[in-house]
């Protein structure tokens, strides 16, 4: 088997509008079509050839309705070109660093692993980290 890519990742959400807004707004992906399928959701390109799927969740899917921000909890991670414009484009939209993890506005920058990181959370508290090949 040779795997090229990453296709998509899929993600639950309990509330499909305010999760597009979130995409849409915060992250600026776009919206691609969807398939009309049997459950609610909402695709978006990201990059080149890589997608994220929100699927609405029932009482079966996975939520983090209770955790926090964790940096080694599960997590899918985007790639961005400047860290600096990613970290002041969230800032403007209100998130900010030095907050309780529960905070849904609170941000966690990093550099440990070699490269600049920022976590947040979505809507439904699932993380997000952001990164750059370099801090600029």
């Amino acid at each position: 088997m040779e795997i090229t890519d990453l296709h998509h990742v899929a993600l639950p959400c309990s509330d499909l509008e305010r999760s597009r807004r979130f995409y849409r707004e915060i992250l600026g992906l776009t919206e691609i079509p969807r398939p009309a399928l049997p459950v609610a959701g909402a695709w978006f390109r990201v990059g080149v050839s890589q997608e994220l799927h929100l699927v609405v969740g029932d009482a079966q899917a996975t939520f983090r309705a209770s955790k926090g921000m964790d940096a080694n909890d599960i997590h899918f991670a985007l790639r961005v070109a400047s860290y600096r414009q990613a970290l002041e484009a969230l800032k403007a939209q209100g998130y900010r660093e030095g907050t309780s993890p529960d905070d849904p506005m609170g941000i966690r920058t990093s550099m440990r692993v070699g490269y600049p990181q920022i976590y947040l959370l979505d809507p439904d508290r699932n993380i997000i980290e952001i990164n750059a090949a370099r801090a600029d």
